[in-house]
């Protein structure tokens, strides 16, 4: 290429025009006749599970048999190092359906019956994005974005509606047609085959396109269950049988989508809101469901588009949830979100033209009223952890954990973590890294300013509230006033 024609352009925004111009390129071939100004956008199916692991499928190393989805990722592109924007489930689907923090959203943690509202009515979901594009849309499965009418999908950008409001653990579990109650207390046995015989039909129906297909399963939520048809099989449980079940389900979508002649039109993604309960695997990674540990916001992200996104394509780079909404608007064409986005467009990651992101200090907030407050930080491959809750910290537990109440303390000694090297999180390196520790400290004290005034104030409690000296390195921290009995001994670098 000769030198006048890359003049006065920089590479990445050389790499950035010649990615988005293989994305028209290979997607939606012109037909016979059809000139290359009609060729459509694609179609978008964005598939969530409840509680499913980083290592709950057998393609991330699991003994279950998924195969739908090990097909689905040797057809497109698998992550091995995608986290969701935060542990619990509300707060992570706000953030998978807005690319912003759920505490710029004033989400719950988990939204349940009695809760009058849900996230800020003044968001912008991805199906209001890609409304303004002329997509068709529809939701099914579990919301939990909140239940009052305003809150529900028809009402967020979705055109119809088929699913159950919160999680299967809460009771009453009414299934609702739009914003109608048509059962109010569903067979939850029987969710799996009902979200996928709406998603067939939903599919075999907008052949016309293009359209916007979201299915958020409800397993393997706790507690997790199959249709009788699954029972058994997977010879490891009920948490294993639903697992393998909604491995069924996605391999019928992805029946309807070829059978209909849509593979080479269709973006489809598929991954979790966050990672497992008390059953499942996280995989080699500490933690769980609503920790701040690798192994509560590691999940599984497989993407696939025939034609577009590169055949058995392993991405090593970090992904994020947030990355979902400015991706798919970037791919599709549509008006970005009016409200400033936390996510990356990974559309050159995806069809392989750039193998990094120039990625920014991502935050961790703690499970919390608004989620409010910040508890972990991480650039490229360094985890900051700042502060920590009372109580136990490995596994969110109804009878004792965090649904009881707790207080957080910033640590007196911040952890530092190399999820390189160390991604159990098991080596605290942070007294031979000090000037990595500042490097994310000085990026949080800029990044914090920008949130709602209720994160800011979270923040400036923390560190006004410093746990004691005497909590050792993942421990659970404790307060300041505690007095040491007189056999403690305090080493030199922790008295720093």
């Amino acid at each position: 290429m000769s030198s006048s024609i890359t003049s006065g352009i920089d590479r990445r925004t050389f790499v950035k025009a010649a990615a988005a111009s293989a994305v028209l390129s290979l997607s939606s071939p012109a037909r016979a006749g059809e000139p290359p100004s009609k060729r459509r956008p694609p179609n978008v199916i964005l598939m969530i599970c409840d509680d499913l692991g980083s290592g709950d499928l057998h393609c991330y190393g699991s003994s279950l048999k998924t195969p739908n989805l090990d097909r689905m990722a040797g057809e497109g592109a698998r992550f091995t190092r995608f986290n969701t924007a935060h542990p619990i489930c509300s707060a992570s689907r706000a953030a998978l359906l807005t690319g912003r923090y759920s505490s710029r959203t004033h989400t719950q943690g988990a939204y349940g019956p009695s809760d009058k509202d849900g996230t800020d009515l003044d968001e912008k979901t991805l199906a209001n994005i890609l409304g303004t594009a002329g997509y068709k849309s529809m939701a099914i499965g579990k919301w939990h974005l909140g239940f009052p009418p305003p809150y529900l999908p028809t009402n967020r950008g979705f055109d119809t509606y088929c699913g159950v409001p919160w999680s299967v653990d809460m009771a009453p579990l009414p299934l609702l047609r739009d914003t109608t109650i048509v059962e109010a207390d569903t067979d939850r046995e029987m969710l799996t085959p009902l979200y996928t015989d709406e998603a067939v039909k939903f599919i075999d129906e907008s052949t016309s396109a293009p359209f916007f297909l979201y299915v958020a399963y409800s397993y393997p939520h706790d507690p997790p269950t199959g249709s009788p048809r699954f029972r058994g099989h997977s010879g490891l449980g009920r948490q294993g049988d639903a697992i393998e079940e909604i491995d069924w389900s996605v391999g019928e979508i992805l029946k309807a989508v070829h059978r209909n002649g849509l593979d080479r039109d269709t973006l489809i993604f598929f991954t979790s809101d966050h990672g497992p309960w008390f059953q499942g695997s996280p995989g080699p990674r500490r933690g769980r469901k609503s920790t701040g540990f690798e192994g509560g916001v590691r999940i599984p992200f497989i993407a696939r588009w025939s034609g577009t996104i590169p055949a058995g394509r392993v991405i090593d780079e970090w992904g994020s949830n947030l990355d979902v909404v400015p991706t798919v608007t970037a791919l599709c064409g549509a008006k970005p979100s009016p409200n400033p986005l936390d996510g990356m467009d990974l559309s050159e990651i995806l069809t392989g033209s750039a193998d990094q992101l120039d990625r920014k200090t991502m935050l961790y907030f703690a499970v919390s009223q608004d989620q409010q407050i910040l508890e972990c930080a991480r650039k490229g491959n360094w985890k900051l952890r700042l502060s920590q809750r009372t109580g136990e910290i490995y596994i969110n537990d109804w009878l004792g954990g965090s649904c009881q109440p707790t207080r957080h303390f910033l640590l007196p000694h911040p952890e530092l973590y190399d999820l390189e090297r160390d991604p159990a999180e098991s080596y605290d390196a942070a007294v031979d890294y000090p000037e990595k520790i500042k490097e994310i400290q000085d990026d949080i004290e800029a990044l914090i300013p920008t949130f709602p005034e209720n994160v800011q104030r979270a923040y400036a409690r923390l560190k006004a509230g410093p746990g004691t000296p005497y909590t050792p390195a993942e421990a659970a921290t404790r307060p300041a006033n505690l007095i040491a009995p007189d056999w403690i001994y305090l080493p030199p670098w922790r008295k720093a």
